[in-house]
């Protein structure tokens, strides 16, 4: 966790309130945080239901890992300090649009369950909804979209989730998805029928 370094600074509430947003979307602002190894369909997930929530009607939005490293973190590596801080900037933001009553996704590997649990508490109790979408290392492996499995082999990347860094699994996810067993067409069904069991949309 970051220290507080600015000195002298006051927390200043508007006028118009979460719930006076949320009540104009139609919706509540929460945070479904997708967590899984590279490659097992975290960031096709989100944008598959950012699709079908838009068709719906329903404002959200998708912080992508790779697009917020090329902006907001474009001076953080993969050191495992690094990666701390990954998250906690992410959980910052996520938290911000969550209280303009946004559905907003985080797709990051976040492989931390300390850094979770951190963003977790950000946000209030019901608002964040973390999805495991796991997938056996094998089948990341064998998907690798980007190439990045095979250059962690052959030691062109250090400290690659799943290969030479670690992985902490969800413990107490609100959904666990395996996408080889699960197509994206389902998988999307499963998070919108959990949206709109909990009154979210």
């Amino acid at each position: 966790m970051a220290d507080q370094k600015a000195t002298n600074i006051t927390w200043h509430d508007g006028a118009i309130t979460q719930a006076d947003r949320e009540r104009l979307l139609n919706q509540k602002g929460v945070v479904i945080w997708y967590t899984g190894l590279s490659g097992s369909g975290k960031s096709t997930l989100a944008h598959a239901v950012e699709e079908k929530l838009f068709e719906q009607g329903f404002i959200s939005y998708v912080l992508d890992g790779d697009n917020i490293r090329h902006g907001l973190n474009k001076n953080l590596g993969f050191s495992p300090e690094d990666r701390v801080e990954n998250i906690r900037r992410i959980g910052e933001v996520a938290k911000l649009f969550q209280t303009c009553g946004v559905i907003t996704m985080t797709a990051f590997i976040s492989p931390y369950r300390a850094d979770r649990d951190i963003a977790r508490k950000l946000v209030e109790e019901g608002r964040f909804i973390e999805v495991f979408v796991k997938v056996p290392l094998d089948i990341a492996e064998e998907r690798d979209p980007k190439g990045l499995y095979k250059k962690a082999r052959a030691g062109e990347i250090k400290e690659f989730t799943g290969i030479d860094a670690p992985y902490e699994e969800p413990e107490h996810a609100e959904l666990v998805i395996d996408t080889s067993e699960l197509n994206i067409d389902q998988s999307v069904d499963v998070i919108m029928t959990y949206l709109h069991d909990k009154g979210i949309i």
